[in-house]
């Protein structure tokens, strides 16, 4: 959340040194490094405001550019250009102002001068601030109506989007303008959602039960300052990351299930599973063996157990002993374009060429792992995405070459839309994060 002017003029370290920060962070992501793997890089006593302000850049990033453009023959070097655009983002963002203009201008030139990569650049960035300020309705209007610049995105996703949901794509676009909110998920072991509610309020912190055991904070909280968290009462989880545990084991019938969670990190999914289902034996895979050592961690501080490995899901003969499954759950590696709102570098640093490259990915985990189904087993396939080709595409596509393989009822695709954690859920409707879920039975005959 970015803070307001009367809380910036307290804050220390002072404003100029962040942008310094979040410009290099938008460069970073300009030149395909993720802002996961950059902010742990960042002091933590910068972090919390930086992120905020990264976020909030990376949002506005297509009309910043296009107003750079506008204001300047020629693009600035990359260094500098970044701090420009940064602070033209926080000029040209629809809502109230952030900071004054003053203070902007002030903090932004300040931070070009005390940077030898910039110093030569901040006359120019002076100019273009005043000028945007000064100019900022006629600028926008003189802006090229270019895909980018007025949905901040790259134009090959709104053009994919929009074939992908002609219906509504424009309310995906503004949903990923907005941040997500906080959603935990409460241990069915210990309370329920209700009960979890009635905790918060007696600590002061205003929240709402959603379905199942979800369960939506009004303002984001730090973890430590949730009642339990330490000790496994709850847990970060999205909405629609929720759903993914109780589709696959609705209508499993079996004692102890052996369940597969195929791609587990960071573990929230693998969690939820043995909350519903105490009894099930899970085995975890990660390939990443630093990521997979979050789902050990995230499992101890919740008391569950699973067997978790080090291991390529596809590469069946390499961790596989030949026992088959009663259910899996396929959280396919994907271009992540339905979580936006959480991660907004990510519509930045995707390709159109990544989504055919990821459907090759996707297309192979189900072929290898559908084999170690038991018949009249359950297989669950879901993507983090909103594009139909990591989605419905993938699944028929399967179908047309497996016979014993059935559809059963599910979401399909979740889109995220603006307020959407109050909305139904259901087949295209709106959520916090977009998913697509598809169920399918292993036949019997």
């Amino acid at each position: 959340m970015i803070r307001t002017a009367t809380e910036a003029s307290r804050q220390s370290p002072p404003l100029w040194r962040q942008l310094q920060v979040v410009a290099r962070l938008v460069q970073g992501v300009r030149q395909g490094r993720s802002l996961t793997a950059q902010l742990p890089e960042v002091d933590p006593g910068l972090r919390p405001g930086v992120q905020a302000l990264t976020f909030h850049a990376l949002r506005w990033l297509g009309r910043a550019e296009a107003l750079r453009s506008h204001l300047v023959a020629r693009t600035p070097a990359a260094k500098p250009d970044a701090l420009l655009c940064v602070a033209l983002s926080l000029v040209a963002a629809e809502g109230p102002e952030l900071y004054p203009s003053f203070t902007l201008v002030d903090q932004t030139v300040e931070a070009a001068k005390r940077d030898a990569g910039m110093r030569a650049s901040a006359a120019l960035i002076n100019a273009c601030l005043r000028r945007a300020l000064r100019e900022l309705d006629v600028l926008l209007q003189s802006i090229p109506g270019s895909a980018v610049a007025r949905w901040n995105h790259q134009a090959w996703w709104v053009d994919r989007l929009r074939v992908d949901h002609p219906v509504a794509w424009t309310e995906v676009l503004e949903a990923d303008q907005q941040a997500a909110p906080m959603v935990l998920r409460v241990n069915a072991r210990r309370m329920t959602a209700q009960a979890y509610c009635e905790r918060l309020a007696a600590a002061g912190i205003e929240a709402r039960p959603l379905h199942g055991q979800a369960v939506e904070l009004a303002q984001p909280r730090p973890v430590q300052a949730l009642p339990g968290f330490s000790t496994g009462d709850v847990s970060i989880q999205s909405v629609a990351a929720q759903l993914a545990a109780p589709l696959l084991l609705s209508g499993l019938r079996i004692d102890a299930p052996r369940i597969l969670d195929a791609c587990a990190a960071p573990g929230g999914k693998t969690a939820h599973l043995l909350e519903l289902f105490p009894k099930a034996r899970v085995t975890a895979l990660e390939v990443d063996a630093e990521r997979s050592a979050r789902i050990g961690q995230n499992l101890d501080r919740l008391g569950l157990d699973a067997q978790v490995l080090v291991a390529d899901a596809a590469d069946t003969a390499a961790w596989w002993r030949g026992e088959p499954f009663d259910a899996i759950l396929v959280d396919a590696p994907c271009s992540a374009s339905g979580i936006v709102r959480r991660h907004p570098d990510v519509r930045w640093l995707r390709r159109s060429t990544d989504i055919a490259q990821l459907a090759v990915q996707q297309d192979r985990l189900l072929a290898v792992l559908w084999p170690l189904l038991a018949p009249g087993g359950r297989m669950l396939y879901c993507t983090c995405s909103v594009f139909r080709a990591e989605g419905d595409e993938r699944i028929q596509a399967f179908l047309a070459h497996h016979n014993d393989a059935s559809p059963l009822p599910s979401p399909g695709h979740l889109l995220p839309r603006v307020g959407s954690a109050r909305s139904q859920l259901g087949d295209n409707g709106g959520c916090d994060d977009g998913f697509f879920y598809a169920l399918l039975e292993k036949r019997l005959d």
